[in-house]
Formats: C-alpha cells, sequence, structure tokens
C-alpha cells in the first residue's frame, strides 16, 4: 500500500517535468562574421602549412649547402633561373626527339596511362577469381610470388624480344610490374569479407554473377582501389627507368639526353616535375579511393 502510495505521489512529477523542459527557450548561437571566419580559416591554413614549408627549407638549404662543393651540381638560384627559361616554352618541337618538357611528360602519362589501364583490366579480374576460389589461389600463388619481386628493368629485354619496339616494351614493363598490387589486394578484399555475406548467397541461392554485383563488388572496392593507387605509383616510377633504356620521346629519355649534355639544372628540373606529377597522381587516387570507401562514409 505504501509502494502504490509512492507511485502516485511520482507520477505527477514525471507529467510536469516533461514539457517545462520542452518549452524551456533555446539560446541562439552567436554569429561569427565572414571576417572572423576568414582569419580562422587562414590560421589553419598556416598551421598546416608549417611543417611542409619547414622541412621543404631544409631540403633547400641541404641542396644549396651541397652545391657550393660540386662544379657540375648547380644552386637553387641557377636551377631557378633555369626552369623560368625551360618553363616559358615547355610544347616547342624542334624534330621526333628534340621537344619540350611538356610534351616529354604527356608522352610518359600517355604510356602509364595504357600500362595501367590493361594492368588493371587483366589484375582486377583475376584478383576476384584468386580470392573467390581457393584452387586457382593456390595454383597461382607460387607463380606470383616468384614473379612480383623481379626488377622492372629485368623485364624490358623481355618486351622487346616479344614487342620488336621501344614503345610497347615500355608499356609492357609498367603492365607487368604493376599488376601486382591489383591481384593481391582484390584477392586479399575477397578473403577478408565476411562469411555471413556468403552464407546468406548461399541460402538465397544466389548465381555466380549476383554474388559477384551484390556481395563482392561493393565490399572490395576500398582494396581494389588502394591496390591501383599503389600501382599507379609503380607505374610512374617504373616509366623513368624503361624510358632511359629504350629511348624516343618521354620525361625518362629526356633525363638521359640531358646527362649527356651534362646539362645538371635540367636533371634536377626532371626530377622535380618527376615528383610532383607522381605525387598529384597518387593525391587523385587517394581521394578516389576515399570518395568510394564506405568506411569513410
Amino acid at each position: 500500500m505504501s509502494a502504490a502510495i509512492r507511485l502516485q505521489s511520482v507520477e505527477p512529477d514525471t507529467v510536469t517535468t516533461a514539457p517545462a523542459a520542452a518549452n524551456t527557450p533555446i539560446a541562439p548561437e552567436p554569429k561569427v562574421s565572414l571576417a572572423s571566419r576568414i582569419a580562422a580559416g587562414l590560421v589553419a591554413a598556416g598551421k598546416a602549412a608549417l611543417p611542409p614549408t619547414i622541412g621543404l627549407s631544409v631540403l633547400v638549404g641541404v641542396w644549396a649547402l651541397v652545391s657550393t662543393f660540386s662544379d657540375y651540381l648547380p644552386g637553387p638560384g641557377a636551377t631557378f633561373l633555369a626552369a623560368v627559361e625551360l618553363f616559358s616554352h615547355p610544347f616547342y618541337i624542334n624534330g621526333p626527339n628534340d621537344m619540350g618538357i611538356g610534351w616529354n611528360v604527356l608522352k610518359s602519362l600517355g604510356r602509364v596511362a595504357l600500362g595501367f589501364g590493361l594492368a588493371a583490366l587483366v589484375g582486377i579480374p583475376l584478383g576476384f577469381l584468386l580470392g573467390r576460389f581457393s584452387l586457382l589461389s593456390k595454383a597461382f600463388n607460387p607463380v606470383i610470388s616468384l614473379l612480383r619481386p623481379v626488377s622492372p628493368l629485368a623485364w624490358l629485354p623481355i618486351g622487346l624480344a616479344v614487342f620488336k619496339a621501344a614503345d610497347p616494351a615500355a608499356i609492357f614493363v609498367i603492365f607487368i610490374c604493376s599488376i601486382w598490387p591489383m591481384i593481391l589486394n582484390t584477392a586479399m578484399g575477397v578473403a577478408a569479407l565476411p562469411q555471413d555475406y556468403m552464407n546468406v548467397a548461399r541460402v538465397l541461392q544466389l548465381s555466380e554473377w549476383k554474388i559477384f554485383t551484390k556481395i563482392l563488388l561493393p565490399a572490395t572496392v576500398p582494396y581494389v582501389l588502394t591496390g591501383a593507387k599503389l600501382a599507379l605509383g609503380i607505374a610512374w616510377l617504373v616509366i623513368v627507368a624503361s624510358e632511359m633504356l629504350t629511348g624516343g620521346v618521354g620525361i625518362g629519355f629526356w633525363v638521359w639526353d640531358e646527362w649527356n649534355n651534362l646539362n645538371m639544372s635540367h636533371i634536377i628540373i626532371a626530377i622535380i616535375v618527376i615528383g610532383s606529377v607522381g605525387l598529384a597522381l597518387e593525391a587523385g587516387m587517394g581521394k578516389l579511393a576515399q570518395r568510394f570507401d564506405y568506411r569513410h562514409q
């Protein structure tokens, strides 16, 4: 009886406090002026840019110091002046093997696009098959383990022997060196799929095509794009070495040609251009991978 009395005494308080809380006026948020937002953005950008600026300053300082002890290595100032002159006409053509640095970079990017695209067309489906069927994985894993560590330059004679031309041989080297990350990452993504997903597919009696389009592909997209990002970096790394040996037009051949001319300023400029293009490719692929990664959404 006493418990019932206590419950009856509590109920009115519960009923009356809820409307009171709902009717409590909410204090308006203080308005932030546009100038304050711009100032805060500039401060944040400055804090983000400070560490890379320090690192680059140290690099340029070391470069300037080393150049004072060498008769052949130009300093940052001389290289900057050479870069201004070089980039004032990046797309000149004086002959089939004498083109501006812009044409050489575009030619190399075209080879990378072809080799990387072919590697994606072959490597990603093969990775799905190896991850999906254990028999195929056991059959091809020794082959992949054997061929994956081979140096890119070791593949070049094979490409020249098969294709009998420098351009397709360079594309073949890019293809064979960038295919492994896509195969392995795709197969890893399929193998990491929770077994419950496949149990559901088995219960629903889904076809292999339905399993691929509805389960495997959406779940493994982050792994596939991570493999593509690694493969793209390798492709850009390989093109310079292969073009040095095959000749023609391309940033690798341009570096070798400038070395024969003992033009060290242009070689340093080429190194900066190669690094900048590689950084841009990696950042672009990273953004694409993040866009389709469900774990970041």
